[in-house]
């Protein structure tokens, strides 16, 4: 009982040490409407995605994220060490429908940057895919899209 206690306040805090992050960065409105958060990990395979079976696969650090909509650059993030990646966006400029069908991640950072062995031209691409929403707090709830799954584009 005590753990949950425990669990519950943390959970609590982080929402509220959360919602003023948000609404620094979104204004009074994006925190009440709530945001949108693409987030993922990046692996250093010719797909971009996880290795077979779980099984241990080297991430890509430090590759440019782009989020394109129409074949714009909308956002932008860079992989951590860890290989992953956060875009955060206003929901007051984007739809999360138009998102999931208009928009695509895309990776131009050459896959022989973190392996040698993989192809110097050439990228990734990905469709969105949405798996819920994480409410934070009485106010803000932030929809959380992931990688649909990175597939090879070779360059033209």
């Amino acid at each position: 009982m005590a753990f949950k206690s425990f669990l519950f306040v943390s959970l609590v805090s982080a929402a509220i040490l959360a919602a003023p992050v948000a609404e620094a960065q979104l204004g009074l409105i994006g925190g009440l409407l709530g945001l949108i958060r693409i987030q993922g990990t990046l692996f250093c395979t010719a797909n971009g995605n996880m290795g077979a079976n779980g099984t241990a696969t080297p991430v890509f650090p430090n590759a440019l994220v782009q989020l394109q909509c129409g074949g714009n650059v909308v956002s932008t993030s860079t992989t951590n060490g860890s290989g992953i990646f956060s875009i955060l966006l206003d929901p007051l400029n984007y739809i999360l429908s138009s998102l999931l069908s208009n928009c695509n991640l895309k990776v131009d950072t050459p896959l022989a940057s973190c392996n040698s062995s993989l192809p110097a031209l050439g990228g990734l691409l990905s469709s969105l895919q949405f798996i819920g929403n994480t409410p934070l707090g009485a106010l803000l709830s932030v929809a959380n899209i992931i990688p649909a799954g990175f597939r090879f584009v070779p360059s033209n």
